[in-house]
């Protein structure tokens, strides 16, 4: 299977930017709310958004 260019893998690690910054205001609101289930499922979230995104860079 032919590699991503560089440009569209960076715009994939953008969109997953923005992605993981929602869910981590999600789990920030939901911490400081008292929403402890909702808090860890957003970090964990925000979590695997980011290592997709290093994934989707370091593969090609």
């Amino acid at each position: 299977m032919a590699e991503r260019p560089l440009i569209e893998r960076l715009g994939l690690v953008a969109i997953a930017a923005v992605l993981a910054a929602v869910f981590a205001f999600v789990c920030l609101a939901a911490w400081t709310s008292g929403e402890l289930f909702l808090a860890v499922m957003a970090g964990i979230g925000a979590l695997m958004t980011v290592w997709a995104a290093a994934a989707t860079l370091r593969k090609g």
